[in-house]
């Protein structure tokens, strides 16, 4: 007994040690955990490891699939068993196995093996949902309504800003909001239950009076003539046994528009609607369909108006007490309506929900005229109030939020959207607690009138209990982090954020207020800024859907995206806009290794490119807005520095080589050849045009000029010292301010960066003298601002300035990745101590994991701390000088070769964690 314990005891030794180091820490589908709604030939599988050793590397995988949990395993998975196969791939496995069902759900593991041929573990067993494939798969289901939109009174596209009466009865009328609901009854035991639904424009759903989810804003925004976006939810613990009810109230969105109070455009694609699908899946292998239907009754809600652009009114009297539940006698409500479905497709939504992701309380309150009461929560957001509010039935409190005060100290909204507001009537004497659903802006401040804050003495006023600043966005995962010594350099970060987070919606917007509008040039020159903060991957892969479907028969793609309201001249149609059709597409291969993105887009992108070769006179392009709010002599707005050809031509240019290595990756060789030689064509017409040989100045000289041409590869290998000389020289002459605007300024960081003048980039924006961040954060913003100077007269919380976020990642932490790497395999650690700078720390999670670079200088030391991800590699660029002595891990680096700067030495490392001493 004892000898086959201890035998037992032996081999369990044996076993253990003989698994790998590795081990499997997160696994991913679709590059999300547990999704649902997954598109029929789209599932992808990845995941995460971590080891104790390092350089370990994965050298295989086993992947397994099946139906039902009890059958993941080797022998018994039904769908996909891999086997073992010879890859290091780790991210984006494609799915090989039998075909899924719609509307199921299915589970998932895998293992890997190590560098030296050991397996780990499985897993933990994972699953995913799949999506509707066809219109059939939604079982009868109907879009219902309260009331229709006449075809006559349709407008789409929508009008920007229309004088009142120009259009008729059209956008006119207020849309009733209504709400739904659904009675049915359970009486056998349920294995899985699934709610397949949408609403248009948006929509909030209960089940047995609980909200479903936590989206606020669902389902994302899009061209409803296109792709409506629908969500996926297992709502199996929300039913009960027996009777059970389902609540729906659908807003207007970007849906439908009126001309009422504020807009910035009227649509009307048509009238609140909404469809659903519930499939319970019985023990005993049944399944019933709950569709939305006429059996469905409906009536008015509450809220008796609703604007994305302009706000929201609710009228508590107007509630019915337990409509969300079973029982309620609803013989006064209407059968709901058989109405139009919307003219797009229905397709899952794959992007993380807009939620309301954080709350302010009052910093102070202020009562700068008689009876108005100023609360100021501190910090410029994107967001929504929460009131809770004592007074009597049928009071009326109203809510103006701004993002700025005037000089009598009430809202300023004459540069974002007036008026907006909101308002509450009571229901009763009693404490009440509301919030809006369908609308939001962008404020730091909220004047409350007709009423008063709660220590107020008038026992007769309405109440203001409590006021809440409640901040939502896209609820995407945060995928980094960066701090350093400098004070100033970590609130401009804090303030750039503020912008990311507050633009980051269903698309990336550029205010959150008056516009809310998907301007396309942020997008990928604000793309590395937001994704070294957060992971976009699938917002990113909606905007690309949003970009198809913007595109226009002749090739050319809009300023907006979904564009639903055409602009005239620049703000339709210019090439350092809609080169996001090229650009984005290469951003996500480029950072997650997503080949399925480029073939999607690929038609879309050679049809764009192919539209700008019309344009072009003599490969020059003309056209356009340009470096948009450069800072010039004049008011910001079109280019006042740069002439527009020189952008519009260099991102041309850019558009061409990379749609060049796209083709290739697409194995495209013939057009990957012909793309090449169209853009040696357009570098020598430009360089013929404007780069002057004899003193290597590009155009006018300017910032952008340089800057951009520069990055985009149109200086000549044997010129570029010359250009970035020139260019840093120009600066210093103009006491190092700030003159390149919205798309030069990326650039302009980039050109510093690579050139070495990374110093220079440090004493630029370090400084609140002349406008910049620090002239922002010194006048009192709390969120990157449209203007370098800050200006009332224009958004205060806007995105596209804020490129000085790259370089803090990729520039002070150090952290990018090498040259021709793809989806961070090949990690660069670069720190750059400049200026006063003692330390600086960053993190960002790759696909393979977090990176991590954190570095500290005392006198002649110089330390470091690296970590690079199992599967990864990375390379260290370490500052050094002739005399320097380098130690990793303890260890002395007897012999390091200079880089080709001659001020850092190159040391290629593999995974794991690395302490680095440099003695000079």
């Amino acid at each position: 007994m004892i000898r086959n314990c201890l035998l037992i005891a032996i081999a369990s030794f044996i076993s253990v040690c003989s698994l790998a180091q590795i081990k499997i820490l997160n696994t991913l589908c679709n590059n999300r955990t547990n999704p649902t709604g997954i598109e029929k030939g789209t599932l992808r599988f990845g995941w995460e490891l971590e080891s104790s050793q390092q350089s370990d590397l994965q050298s295989a995988y086993q992947i397994l699939v099946a139906s039902d949990i009890t059958k993941l395993d080797e022998n018994r998975s039904d769908l996909w068993n891999s086997t073992k196969i010879s890859s290091s791939q780790s991210v984006f496995v494609k799915y090989s196995g039998k075909e899924l069902n719609p509307a199921s759900r299915y589970y998932w593991k895998c293992r890997v093996w190590d560098k030296d041929g050991k397996a780990t573990n499985w897993s933990t067993p994972a699953y995913f949902t799949t999506a509707l494939y066809t219109r059939n798969d939604w079982a009868n289901a109907t879009w219902i309504g309260y009331e229709e939109l006449p075809d006559s009174l349709r407008l789409v596209p929508g009008v920007h800003v229309p004088p009142v009466g120009s259009l008729g009865n059209k956008a006119m009328s207020r849309s009733v909001v209504p709400q739904f609901r659904k009675e049915f009854a359970l009486h056998k035991k349920i294995t899985r239950a699934t709610l397949f639904i949408t609403g248009l424009g948006h929509y909030e759903a209960t089940i047995n009076g609980r909200k479903i989810g936590e989206a606020f804003l669902a389902p994302g925004w899009t061209y409803y003539d296109k792709t409506v976006l629908y969500n996926t939810y297992d709502i199996t613990k929300q039913l009960a046994s027996g009777g059970n009810t389902i609540g729906v109230i659908v807003g207007n969105g970007f849906y439908n528009i009126n001309m009422e109070r504020y807009y910035k455009l009227v649509i009307a694609f048509g009238l609140p609607k909404m469809i659903c699908r519930l499939r319970i899946e019985y023990a005993d292998g049944t399944e019933q369909n709950i569709v939305s239907g006429q059996d469905w009754k409906v009536t008015a809600s509450p809220i008796t108006y609703s604007s994305i652009y302009a706000g929201e009114e609710y009228d508590a009297r107007m509630e019915q007490k337990g409509w969300k539940q079973s029982g309620f006698n609803d013989t006064k409500w209407n059968n709901a309506l058989l109405v139009k479905p919307p003219l797009g497709k229905l397709v899952p939504e794959s992007d993380y929900p807009i939620r309301i992701m954080d709350s302010f309380s009052f910093k102070k309150i202020a009562e700068p005229v008689a009876g108005k009461f100023i609360y100021d929560f501190g910090q410029n957001i994107s967001g929504i109030v929460r009131l809770k509010v004592k007074g009597k039935k049928g009071q009326i409190v109203k809510l103006i939020p701004a993002e700025l005060i005037n000089k009598q100290g009430l809202s300023n909204q004459s540069a974002t959207g007036d008026p907006f507001y909101y308002s509450y009537t009571l229901k009763s004497d009693k404490e009440e607690i509301w919030q809006p659903r369908f609308s939001y802006y962008g404020f730091r401040y909220v004047q409350v009138e007709r009423a008063v804050p709660s220590n107020n003495n008038g026992s007769d006023s309405l109440k203001i209990i409590e006021l809440k600043a409640l901040h939502n966005r896209n609820s995407n995962p945060v995928n980094g982090s960066f701090e350093c010594s400098n004070p100033l350099f970590n609130k401009i970060y804090t303030l750039i954020n503020w912008a990311i987070k507050s633009n980051m919606q269903s698309v990336i917007t550029d205010c959150p207020h008056r516009e809310k509008l998907s301007w396309l040039e942020q997008d990928y020159l604000m793309g590395n800024s937001i994704h070294y903060n957060f992971d976009i991957y699938n917002l990113y892969r909606k905007l690309v859907n949003d970009l198809i479907d913007a595109q226009y028969p002749q090739g050319f793609v809009p300023d907006i995206a979904p564009e639903y309201v055409v602009f005239e001249g620049g703000f339709l149609d210019s090439p350092e806009w809609g080169s996001s059709a090229v650009i984005l597409p290469w951003l996500l291969y480029s950072w997650y290794g997503d080949t399925e993105v480029l073939e999607k887009a690929y038609p879309m992108m050679k049809n764009y490119v192919a539209y700008l070769a019309t344009k072009a006179n003599d490969n020059i392009l003309y056209h356009g807005l340009g470096d948009w709010y450069d800072y010039g002599p004049g008011f910001p707005g079109e280019a006042q520095l740069t002439p527009k050809a020189v952008t519009a031509t260099s991102i041309y240019h850019y558009d061409v080589l990379l749609l060049s290595k796209m083709a290739a990756v697409l194995n495209k060789m013939d057009d990957a050849k012909a793309l090449a030689t169209q853009a040696a064509a357009i570098k020598s017409s430009f360089n013929k045009k404007f780069f002057n040989p004899v003193t290597n100045v590009i155009a006018t000289g300017s910032q952008t000029s340089m800057a951009m041409p520069y990055i985009t590869g149109l200086v000549d290998d044997n010129k570029k010292e010359a250009v970035i000389k020139n260019l840093v020289d120009s600066i210093y002459a103009n006491n190092k301010a700030l003159t390149a605007g919205d798309i030069g300024f990326n650039f302009l960081v980039k050109a510093l960066d690579e050139g070495g003048a990374s110093q220079l980039l440090f004493d630029m924006n370090n400084r609140d003298d002349v406008a910049g961040y620090g002239f922002q954060l010194k006048k009192g913003a709390t969120a990157l601002t449209e203007s370098w100077a800050a200006l009332e007269e224009v958004s205060n919380n806007h995105l596209m300035l804020g490129h000085i976020m790259e370089w803090f990642y990729s520039g002070l932490a150090g952290i990018s990745q090498e040259e021709n790497s793809i989806g961070y395999k090949k990690i660069k650690i670069r720190p750059q101590p400049v200026g006063d700078i003692t330390f600086a720390k960053g993190s960002f999670h790759s696909p393979y994991g977090w990176v991590k670079s954190s570095w500290r200088k005392n006198d002649n030391l110089f330390f470091a701390d690296v970590e690079i991800p199992v599967n990864s590699e990375g390379v260290l660029y370490l500052p050094v000088s002739e005399i320097s002595i380098v130690y990793i891990n303890g260890k002395v680096l007897k012999r390091f070769n200079k880089s080709a700067d001659g001020k850092t030495t190159k040391i290629e490392i593999g995974s794991g964690k690395y302490h680095i001493e440099i003695i000079n």
